[in-house]
């Protein structure tokens, strides 16, 4: 009976073979074919096999002929990914901060598998990312999907949120919150809810703990739904809008195209430099940028925007300066 069922399997172990043992570069002959097949306790014949691949082709795989030697062989074409599109999906994964060191592993080892083992180790390349750390909690997945679930069934949530304490360890602290969005932002995931301190939200990644509770949540007072949409804003659109005028050196056009885009009216100043006018959020995230260009980028106006710059440079320099 076992010759039986794997005789059964014969169609799936081919579409296997193609899937993970072929390429452009790699095909197999219908013998090269029969001999794995066989050693896998599965009989072909010449005068099936090809009657075999030709089911698989009308089932939607693209396995497409070529010549090795006097022999056709065979390899498959097209997949659901081309390999190009894998480098930008590996490289997502092992950039994004939320994911820890070892489901980044597992993402990648998946990924490998949706193209030929003769190309899969060319995708397990290291990205460095300036600056980038990863996430030291392994049950993001986790705390999303219960959040997500107790939205679904109109439920509360208790989580264990991990908070610093005197000696410098992280103490849990139970919370039952109302979850009312699930909010990606920064590559960190975080859930808005409704707690007994009022509307918060919270990072996943200080969140040790979740568990789904049987009471129904809290509903939202009309301040307490303004509150909520507001958290859902990225934090660095804090601030108002301003059309700035800013000046700055040729040596840094190009991260201000890159950070313009389209969007600004760019024009060559005297003494070589540019000016560049957009619509800037002034916010947290556009000071870092501004002023990590140091003195090759200045703001000329609204004066306003220049005195704020002037300001928070001062009190960056008086903290060194204690």
């Amino acid at each position: 009976m076992a010759g039986v069922s794997r005789q059964k399997q014969k169609l799936l172990r081919m579409e296997q073979l193609f899937s993970a043992k072929t390429d452009e570069q790699h095909a197999i002959t219908g013998g090269e074919l029969i001999r794995i097949l066989e050693e896998m306790g599965i009989k072909a014949e010449r005068k099936t096999i090809y009657d075999d691949i030709a089911t698989l082709c009308d089932a939607g795989l693209d396995i497409r002929t070529t010549k090795s030697g006097h022999s056709n062989a065979y390899y498959m074409g097209s997949r659901l990914f081309d390999d190009d599109e894998l480098r930008i999906l590996v490289d997502a994964v092992s950039a994004s901060r939320f994911l820890t060191i070892k489901k980044t592993g597992e993402l990648i080892r998946k990924l490998q598998t949706l193209t030929s083992e003769h190309r899969s180790q060319s995708l397990r390349r290291a990205v460095h990312i300036e600056n980038r750390t990863k996430s030291a909690n392994d049950q993001t997945y986790n705390i999303i999907d219960t959040a997500q679930e107790a939205m679904f069934l109109d439920r509360q949530i208790d989580v264990v949120v991990q908070e610093p304490g005197s000696d410098r360890k992280r103490q849990g602290r139970h919370i039952a919150v109302s979850p009312y969005h699930v909010v990606l932002e920064n590559e960190r995931y975080y859930i808005i809810g409704k707690s007994r301190e009022g509307v918060i939200k919270l990072k996943t990644d200080r969140i040790a703990e979740c568990a789904m509770l049987r009471e129904k949540r809290e509903t939202l007072t009309e301040d307490e739904e303004t509150e909520a949409r507001r958290l859902k804003l990225p934090s660095f659109s804090a601030g108002g809008e301003e059309r700035l005028r800013i000046r700055f050196e040729a040596s840094v056009l190009e991260e201000i195209c890159d950070r313009f885009g389209d969007k600004a009216a760019i024009r060559a100043d005297e003494g070589g430099c540019f000016m560049v006018e957009a619509e800037v959020r002034l916010s947290n995230e556009f000071w870092g940028w501004l002023f990590s260009l140091g003195n090759r980028a200045k703001i000329v106006s609204p004066l306003y925007a220049a005195e704020l710059a002037r300001e928070r440079a001062e009190r960056i320099a008086d903290g060194y300066r204690r």
